[in-house]
Parts: structure tokens; C-alpha cells; sequence
């Protein structure tokens, strides 16, 4: 895979994304690549079917839930796991946004919709680092849907599917 923009980093996370504390769950994205048998066209959002972002989020003693999920045994809340796995997902649409994004001009960003077949293996806990990795499915007009998964090593803790819909920030209304 042709990789289209690689080692994001916390400065151009802040401009694409509009969470923050607590909520920023993005500490780099490593990559984002197109798929493997063609390139993607800005101009046709279909061609963003395959494209790939890996990104990681390291978790950390002093983050706010894990003082009551659970004091004794502190496990990341799978909830928060889904809303990493869904801000990697709308750098997806980093390749549309990036010339705007450096300007600080109007951008887009996803807002999820749904999540089905979420599963969750293996507890996240503090030290760990999670590696996530999503993979555009499909896109109709505004609406994307994408595969995630997130690792701890080479340890598969979380996958689920995930939809969204991309507006534009400041309208809150779709695009297409």
C-alpha cells in the first residue's frame, strides 16, 4: 500500500480533530495509506474504499476514568476504546481535508453514527500501548463505514465495525 501521509503528530492531530482533553484519544497517527490496486481520486470519495490508517493512543496511569473503572484492577472502558478506534477512522478522510487543515480553512470531520460486532478480547490497562488500524469499507454520499481493530503487541484486544458521516464543522450538515 502507497502510504499518503505518514508520522501525524500531535500539532496537525489538533488541527484535523476537534476533541481535546479528555477526549483527544490520538497520540500519532503513524500512517495513512491507499489501497493496494488503485489510487484514490479527492474527487470521487468511492476511491477511498480501501484506504488504511494506523495510529496509536498510549494509555496512561493518570488518565481521568481509571480512577473509577476500576481503582483496583484499572481496565480502559471499552466505550473510550470505540471512540479511539473512530477518531483513527476519521483520518480516513485526511487526504480530502490535509490542504485545508494546514490553512485552518473549513474542514470536515466524521461523526459516528453506529458501531455493530464490537468485541473485546483482551483488557487494555495502563502502560499499554494501543496500535489501531482501520480500513475504509464503504462510502455512500456522506455515509462511510469502516473495519477497526486494535492491537496491544501483536494481541488483537478490540475490532468492531463502525459508521459515520462526514460533515462539514461548521454547517453540521452533510456534504453530499
Amino acid at each position: 500500500m502507497k502510504v499518503l501521509f505518514e508520522n501525524l503528530d500531535q500539532k496537525k492531530i489538533r488541527k484535523f480533530l476537534p476533541h481535546r482533553e479528555p477526549f483527544l484519544m490520538v497520540d500519532r497517527v503513524i500512517a495513512i495509506r491507499e489501497p493496494d490496486d488503485r489510487p484514490i481520486d479527492i474527487q470521487d470519495i468511492k476511491t477511498f474504499v480501501g484506504v488504511e490508517v494506523e495510529a496509536i493512543k498510549n494509555v496512561t496511569a493518570n488518565e481521568p476514568h481509571f480512577v473509577g473503572h476500576f481503582p483496583d484492577l484499572p481496565i480502559m472502558p471499552g466505550v473510550l476504546i470505540l471512540e479511539t478506534m473512530a477518531q483513527v477512522a476519521s483520518f480516513s478522510l485526511y487526504p480530502l481535508t490535509a490542504a485545508q487543515v494546514e490553512t485552518g480553512d473549513e474542514s470536515y470531520q466524521c461523526v459516528l453514527m453506529g458501531v455493530d460486532s464490537a468485541r473485546f478480547r483482551i483488557p487494555v490497562t495502563p502502560g499499554d500501548t494501543l496500535k489501531i488500524v482501520t480500513k475504509v469499507l464503504h462510502t455512500r454520499s456522506a455515509i462511510w463505514s469502516f473495519d477497526a481493530v486494535a492491537y496491544v503487541g501483536d494481541k488483537k484486544v478490540t475490532e468492531a465495525k463502525m459508521m459515520a458521516n462526514m460533515i462539514p464543522r461548521s454547517s453540521g450538515r452533510s456534504i453530499f
